[in-house]
């Protein structure tokens, strides 16, 4: 589709972890795909990304399938499954799970479900790419003891701690169970993907230790947030099991904590246009884990069709 790898690599359009916060407008396509009645997002929703930041797409799997993709989950978090230790990250002061990574390695149907067409082929159309996973986790929010997810923009971090060059990347979200209002659902400020908040401060080493319980670095400050929120609002991303939530690796977003009794999870996957393939990191002197930055992707993902499970 397009060139391979960045040779720009080296050229930083997006500096951050500057002295002071500064703001800039995003320099790269929100769509990068141009539109055919062949494409497999309507012009509606191809339209609503670019303008918003993001994309619900209702009843994309169905409840069979949404019921073998729960069995392999809970297996997953009741401690028989054989997962690597450095794959699993557990809430802030408990043995709750919080989050399995690799999850596409650490288990067949959910590396079935990471290359279904219905995700996947989206996201390629929207990329103009073929793509990989820069990232994959299971996410958990227990019920009573779910913490939240502080306001952030993933490429701000996988720009400065990663090596991702352009903005050219999308994350999916297939929601595992019902989310609604109350059980902390993923909140979204929709069109903040369109400037680019270059964050105040160092980056700490190793600070993807301390940032995958409670992120403090790499956030917009206060006086940030409210003007955005103002200027965009707050919208949440709420559906039934079997939905699936697309956006722009820009879009401000965060989630609250889940203090009623109903549990939140999902299959999140990252995936990167091929030709934006991660280099040295742009404000870290190291790049984080690979199980947090595929650093050495043998080659784009092959996107099946038909059901899974």
């Amino acid at each position: 589709m397009t060139q391979s790898a960045f040779d720009t690599a080296s050229h930083d359009d997006y500096p951050t972890r500057l002295p002071a916060e500064k703001w800039q407008e995003r320099k790269d396509p929100v769509v990068w795909g141009k539109w055919t009645r062949e494409a497999p997002l309507t012009r509606a929703q191809t339209d609503s990304f670019e303008k918003n930041g993001y994309l619900i797409l209702k009843d994309v799997f169905s409840p069979a399938e949404i019921a073998a993709l729960q069995k392999e989950s809970a297996h997953m978090r009741s401690g028989d499954a054989e997962i690597a230790t450095d794959n699993v990250i557990t809430e802030p002061g408990s043995d709750e799970v919080r989050t399995v990574f690799r999850l596409d390695e650490e288990n067949t149907l959910f590396d079935r479900l990471a290359r279904d067409r219905r995700v996947a082929g989206a996201v390629s159309f929207l990329l103009d790419d073929d793509v990989y996973l820069h990232q994959s986790r299971l996410n958990y929010k227990p019920g009573f003891t779910g913490k939240e997810f502080y306001w952030h923009s993933d490429f701000e971090t996988w720009h400065a701690e990663d090596g991702m060059p352009r903005m050219r990347a999308i994350s999916a979200s297939i929601l595992l169970t019902d989310n609604d209002a109350l059980n902390g659902p993923l909140m979204l400020m929709p069109g903040t993907h369109r400037n680019f908040v270059a964050c105040a401060g160092e980056t700490p080493e190793d600070n993807h230790k301390t940032s995958l319980k409670k992120q403090e670095v790499g956030v917009p400050s206060h006086e940030s947030l409210t003007r955005m929120a103002k200027e965009h609002g707050i919208e949440y991303a709420s559906g039934k099991a079997g939905t699936v939530v697309l956006f722009d690796c820009n879009t401000m977003h965060g989630s609250n904590g889940n203090i009623t009794p109903f549990p939140r999870s999902n299959a999140f996957f990252v995936y990167n246009a091929w030709a934006n393939r991660v280099g040295a990191p742009f404000a870290a002197k190291s790049p984080r884990p690979p199980f947090l930055s595929s650093r050495d992707p043998k080659g784009p993902i092959s996107i099946e069709a038909g059901k899974i499970g």
